[in-house]
């Protein structure tokens, strides 16, 4: 199985594509999808080509999101809510089911704990994955989702 994970933001996305064979994970492909200071129409729309030319060559079966979570800034939460709405459609678009886990499910299958911070993310995504170094914290969220998404059994809905 094949699994997209996504870790969606206005300004940059992270991806991760990781292959479920039994019970051993590895990496296929991950990024960072960065819009700089464009428009947020014109971000949004850089997001929506980008994750559907990575899908469409790296076809994925499944794809997993991380669920929005309540912040303190309502401007930052609409604009992720944005951006999450345009992962969706692309996936949508490719026929990819979608799935969502929250922050603290991500962290739970990852870290062994729902408070772990970002580097602690990226070092178990690297033991997980047998990276030879930690990939940037944004791939690394990405491809954490993803881990989730197999180590949840959700994989094979």
């Amino acid at each position: 199985m094949r699994i997209l994970g996504i870790d969606p933001g206005s300004r940059a996305t992270g991806y991760g594509v990781i292959d479920l064979e039994r019970s051993k994970l590895s990496r296929v492909a991950g990024g960072v999808i960065r819009c700089g200071d464009d428009a947020l129409s014109e971000r949004l729309a850089q997001i929506d080509r980008a994750l559907s030319a990575m899908i469409a060559e790296i076809q994925p079966g499944v794809a997993a999101l991380e669920s929005v979570f309540a912040g303190r800034n309502p401007r930052s939460v609409l604009l992720l809510g944005q951006a999450r709405g345009v992962a969706l459609a692309a996936c949508a678009r490719a026929g990819l089911p979608t799935a969502e886990h929250a922050p603290t499910q991500v962290k739970l299958a990852v870290v062994g704990h729902g408070r772990a911070d970002k580097r602690q993310v990226q070092k178990m995504v690297q033991r997980l994955l047998g990276l030879a170094q930690a990939p940037s914290s944004d791939e690394a969220d990405a491809l954490a989702v993803a881990i989730c998404h197999a180590h949840r059994g959700s994989a094979w809905e």
